[in-house]
């Protein structure tokens, strides 16, 4: 199809912002030279948001530098200095960069016939393919800002020397540095680290990375959470079943993933054994299907699990319960005939946009990736054509919008990716569902199932998830929300307030009332005045607080106070009632 007039307008847009983040790279380092001439040059490539520069230096930049390098720079754009492209041979290349280590080792790397570009802008010239904006008066002074150091081993390899890393954020102009920025500060604010602390939600342990403790209120979500998944797959006909945590190398090695994730996998032994703690719950899954035997009839059987994994992801990589060793994955596998595949995940997806309404993700916060076969891949070009095809099928029948990702797919096969859109516009991948036909197959786990025809055929395996795993969801959740969870995932829907020690008591007795009727309802009895217990609540984001004092207990009313600050006086018993069923049963925030 052609590209729409405005979709060539965006991309233009982006290769100009590219230009300019390159060319603000260039002047980066140009900048540091002007004020440490030892300065060894490294890469300085544009990067999402902005750029960054690598340097070998004869002292550690501090903060304060940051303002040093980037009032240099805005010097150097006063100066009009154009960007010049020449043409070298690697000889004369080695002639200009003579004394500079990093573009000397990037030199000799390349092949000895190649032409080499160069660009020059003022008095710096860099080893560079470009491409740049004309000139430096291009370069608006309020559309960057150096923001961050950071190490980086050159190469990425850790044996290598420790370079220091100059990162920029870089926009069109000021006006938008400005909105990212604010961003930034409203996505520090939302972080889930800091509410979870704040909210007393669960920790996290140096001495146990990637694993999750979870306090009593994060815990209360958690099963929130947990227990409204599982009425909603029950439902649609699932069969819940629970599987090892260790299981040993023999069925890791039969499934192929002993070959190809044995570096992600805590193993143990045992009786002269290895064993491994459970990346994933699939084999697991396979195994239970094949106790007994199965028909066409049976099919298909769709079998979840919360399934308890662990992965040794690199410590480096681990953030807050976002990115975690120790995790539940909401997941599931249906084993189906191959005819049954576009039926099965268009009822899957009818069944994820049902659960993602409700954490108040409607379908225009939702985008779906259709991801195809890679080059590299197992199964033939047949088996693919049917696979991709069923999907397609299933996405008609579901009436959903997807991109096609070329070349994404897993390698057993083609897969569909969800992708949820957060308060701050920000992108989650959450849900999946991938077509699997070679877990199941004789050359690996070999399941099988008799057919019409009397005959042994292996079921297709589909892998599907929703939530993908609860802690990251959680965490998602709790950004979005800013961790004022809407009143039916909230651990304490309302907390009863007296206005003096004086009615401590009819409040504990509301309290257990409530709780009996199956709210979350706490009594704040501490000896606290009343105007701090309603900022300690408020600032615990508690949706509601019952105010109750001698005309409430007179009259059975309530006088009910949002977390927001609206509030609603003498409001009988019994209408309040109905006002937190309605508030739960609609899903809907405060």
């Amino acid at each position: 199809m052609a590209m729409t007039l405005a979709a060539q307008e965006r991309l233009a847009q982006d290769e100009n912002l590219f230009k300019k983040r390159h060319s603000l790279a260039h002047v980066m380092a140009e900048a540091v030279i002007h004020l440490i001439p030892e300065a060894q040059i490294a890469i300085g490539p544009p990067i999402d948001n902005g750029f960054y520069y690598d340097f070998e230096l004869p002292r550690q930049l501090k903060e304060e530098d940051l303002e040093k390098i980037e009032a240099e720079m805005k010097l150097i754009l006063k100066t009009k200095a154009k960007f010049e492209k020449t043409v070298v041979t690697k000889a004369d290349a080695a002639k200009v960069f003579q004394g500079q280590t990093y573009k000397m080792e990037m030199l000799k790397a390349l092949p000895e016939n190649e032409e080499i570009s160069l660009y020059q802008s003022g008095q710096f010239i860099d080893l560079c393919r470009g491409p740049h904006v004309e000139d430096t008066s291009q370069l608006d002074p309020t559309s960057f800002k150096l923001v961050k150091l950071a190490g980086a081993y050159w190469k990425g390899d850790n044996t290598r020397p420790m370079l220091q890393r100059v990162y920029a954020y870089c926009f069109h102009n000021g006006s938008q540095l400005k909105d990212y920025m604010n961003f930034l500060a409203e996505a520090e604010k939302r972080d889930h680290r800091k509410i979870g602390t704040a909210l007393d939600l669960f920790h996290t342990d140096e001495e146990n990375p990637g694993q999750v403790f979870w306090h009593a209120p994060g815990w209360t979500v958690y099963r929130i959470i947990e227990d409204y998944v599982r009425g909603k797959i029950t439902k649609n006909g699932y069969q819940e079943v629970k599987t090892p945590s260790v299981m040993p190398k023999s069925l890791w090695e039969r499934s192929g993933h002993w070959a190809k994730y044995r570096d992600a996998m805590f193993v143990t032994e045992s009786e002269k054994r290895e064993f491994a703690l459970k990346p994933m719950n699939c084999p697991g899954h396979i195994e239970i299907f094949k106790i007994g035997t199965k028909s066409y009839r049976d099919l298909p059987l769709r079998m979840a699990e919360f399934g308890s994994c662990t992965r040794n992801e690199p410590s480096g990589a681990l953030h807050g319960i976002m990115r975690v060793r120790g995790f539940v994955q909401d997941d599931a596998h249906i084993f189906c005939t191959e005819d049954q595949i576009s039926t099965e995940v268009a009822a899957f997806v009818s069944l994820l946009k049902e659960i993602y309404l409700d954490f108040g993700f409607g379908e225009d916060k939702i985008i779906v990736k259709f991801s195809t076969r890679p080059d590299v891949r197992v199964g033939d070009d047949a088996t693919w054509d049917r696979a991709e095809s069923a999907l397609a099928e299933a996405c008609k029948k579901a009436s959903l919008e997807y991109i096609v990702a070329p070349g994404e797919g897993a390698f057993y096969g083609p897969k569909l990716e969800f992708t949820l859109v957060d308060a701050l516009g920000r992108h989650w991948q959450c849900g999946t569902i991938q077509v699997d036909y070679q877990l199941p197959s004789g050359d690996r786990l070999n399941a099988e199932y008799t057919g019409e025809d009397g005959l042994k055929h292996h079921p297709v395996m589909l892998h599907r998830a929703i939530l993908g795993s609860l802690e990251r969801f959680i965490g998602i959740l709790i950004e979005h929300h800013a961790g004022a969870f809407p009143v039916w995932l909230s651990p304490v829907q309302a907390v009863v307030v007296p206005v003096s020690n004086v009615f401590d008591q009819q409040a504990a007795n509301l309290a257990l009332q409530l709780r009996e009727m199956g709210f979350r309802v706490e009594a704040d009895l501490s000896d606290d005045r009343m105007n701090n217990k309603i900022r300690k609540q408020q600032a615990l984001k508690v949706p509601y607080q019952l105010i109750l004092g001698g005309q409430e207990v007179e009259l059975n009313t309530v006088s009910l106070r949002s977390r927001s600050g609206e509030q609603k006086n003498g409001l009988p018993f019994e209408e309040f009632l109905n006002f937190l069923k309605e508030k739960i049963a609609t899903k809907s925030d405060i």
